[in-house]
């Protein structure tokens, strides 16, 4: 039975994708790391440094040290700090929160809405889209500091406010794990195919260990 890490970046993170593999591998055992202090150290200090990207590398030990087979990062503001996990770990499938589902949207077509909640994502993201896609960012202001708040239907009310902007694009892709909840909404509203990252991490992670 496969052992998978979870490692977060925002306490917003956890439960889409516990439902993610609830749902399409329930089999597998869990296990999850959280450090919310990064996404604030992240804004705070306007990019990444050597000093974060070294706690993903002492998360990582650490989870590595629980014998998991495999390592799912849920911070897709992080992708630097998570290619150096990659090379200190390339015995294990180590996955970036967004690469399953950049993989699946590119047959969706080369026009793609990035819709974010966390705008230092809207920096760090879009580089591991193929050169060929034409990206349109979105940044749904405030819906994160709703979330907060505990304001979910104020989370999606934004987030769907925030997706009208992207409705000339070929598809979205919903940049935040927490966003996942308003895929449906976001759909409805823009006509648009709707990707999200958790299960289309579930469904690599899963293949890959097999």
């Amino acid at each position: 039975m496969a052992r998978i890490a979870l490692i977060h970046a925002l306490r917003h993170s956890p439960p889409p994708i516990m439902a993610a593999f609830a749902e399409l591998w329930p089999e597998a055992v869990l296990m999850n790391l959280l450090d919310d202090s990064l996404s604030a150290d992240l804004a705070r200090d306007g990019g990444l440094t050597p000093a974060m990207t070294q706690r993903f590398l002492d998360l990582t030990d650490y989870a590595r040290g629980t014998g998991v087979d495999g390592i799912l990062f849920t911070c897709s503001a992080f992708g630097p700090a998570i290619d150096a996990v990659k090379a200190a770990h390339a015995d294990i499938p180590v996955l970036k929160p967004n690469e399953a589902m950049i993989e699946e949207i590119a047959d969706a077509g080369s026009n793609i809405g990035l819709l974010a909640t966390f705008a230092e994502t809207l920096r760090s993201m879009p580089p591991e889209f193929p050169a060929a896609t034409q990206l349109t960012l979105k940044l749904a202001e405030g819906a994160l500091a709703a979330m907060d708040q505990g304001d979910l239907a104020r989370h999606d009310t934004l987030a769907v406010a925030a997706s009208r902007d992207l409705a000339g694009c070929d598809a979205i892709a919903l940049a935040q794990f927490s966003l996942a909840r308003a895929a449906p909404l976001v759909a409805e509203e823009t006509g648009l195919p709707v990707y999200t990252t958790p299960h289309s991490a579930v469904r690599k992670l899963r293949a890959l260990l097999a």
